[in-house]
């Protein structure tokens, strides 16, 4: 077995609870394409966490929660705003694009986060026929960065996409760590404050496979199931999903597991700044911490322990903490640093 590194919260393993539900369904027979008993319950369980109605559907991972939910509210003439670190800019091979055809107007930001001062200046060309039209803003939460929106940021973004007829889409992946720090209910910082999808995460956060796509404003998912199933995300033994987000669910594992993790990249964080010269670059809200290291650094340290390169021209590095990453990685890591600098 590899040892633990901190090169992203994916590299984990399956959390024991989650390994264990999926032990105990795989017993007889269960309808399929969702239509056990298993995925309505848990279905039941995403409704309790919130004020009003929504529509939650699963799919098999982040890329395609985030391309089919964008995809059920666009045309391929319409335009999404997002941060030029935005994962659906960065990382998904261009399947927003392809999928949705819709243009995506990447932002460059200081920290990861959009702000409607950042976006207005992009808002042109609305009902000129040479111009994409704009439709979506689509936001992580947690951030690439490692960043959290603030409830009153996501608020004034919500507004600013209503007033001009678009939707405000979240990227999730890392959600439960954004509930950790903030301390309140999920709904208070989403439906509360107007985001319309949410992309909600379970991979980075201790289960096996599978993320769910939950509609707050159920109307945007009246052909969800459509397009779900012409995206190729329809699972026909659905339990197996569903029954990793009951177990995520059940006594609030899934921010107990997020909590732990951004705990972690604190005392990392804290580590880094006490014992070593480096620099950390960004705020460590969530269970990132990104720093500057010399590059002869870093080829020794990744001999050791595994991590990755966010900037090649800056040095700047991602170090990720996960739901089963302890304090000796920590303390671990920090001495290696210390005796490479010498």
């Amino acid at each position: 077995m590899q040892k633990r590194s901190f090169a992203s919260d994916n590299n984990a393993g399956i959390h024991p609870q989650v390994l264990e539900a999926i032990s105990q369904v795989n017993q007889g027979h269960a309808l399929a394409y969702g239509n056990d008993d298993y995925t309505k319950s848990v279905l039941e369980k995403f409704q309790k966490l919130f004020r009003r109605p929504i529509k939650a559907h699963f799919v098999f991972n982040g890329t395609s929660a985030n391309v089919l939910g964008l995809s059920a509210i666009t045309k391929p003439h319409h335009a999404i705003f997002c941060a030029e670190t935005a994962h659906i800019q960065v990382d998904e091979c261009g399947a927003p694009e392809m999928f949705t055809g819709c243009k995506l107007v990447d932002i460059p930001t200081v920290n990861g986060k959009l702000t409607v001062e950042l976006i207005r200046p992009h808002l042109k060309g609305v009902g000129d026929q040479h111009h994409v039209q704009p439709r979506v803003i689509s936001i992580a939460q947690s951030t690439e960065l490692g960043t959290v929106y603030t409830r009153a940021e996501i608020k004034a973004l919500a507004d600013f996409a209503h007033e001009n007829d678009m939707y405000l889409h979240m990227d999730g992946a890392r959600i439960a760590n954004a509930v950790a720090l903030i301390g309140k209910p999920l709904r208070t910082f989403t439906q509360d404050v107007g985001v319309d999808i949410l992309s909600f995460g379970g991979t980075k956060n201790g289960i096996l496979a599978g993320e769910a796509v939950l509609f707050l404003n159920p109307k945007l998912a009246k052909d969800f199931l459509f397009v779900r199933k012409q995206g190729m995300q329809l699972a026909s033994k659905m339990r197996f999903i569903a029954v990793q987000f009951d177990a995520l669910l059940t006594k609030n594992l899934w921010i107990e597991n997020a909590t732990h993790a951004n705990r972690m990249a604190k005392l990392l964080e804290k580590e880094i700044k006490s014992k070593t010269k480096i620099k950390i670059t960004q705020p460590v809200d969530a269970n990132a911490v990104f720093a500057i290291v010399p590059k002869t650094l870093i080829a020794k340290l990744q001999k050791k322990t595994f991590f990755y390169v966010w900037n090649d021209h800056t040095l700047e590095v991602r170090w990720m903490c996960s739901f089963d990453t302890v304090a000796s990685d920590i303390h671990e890591f920090v001495k290696l640093i210390q005796d490479y600098s010498k």
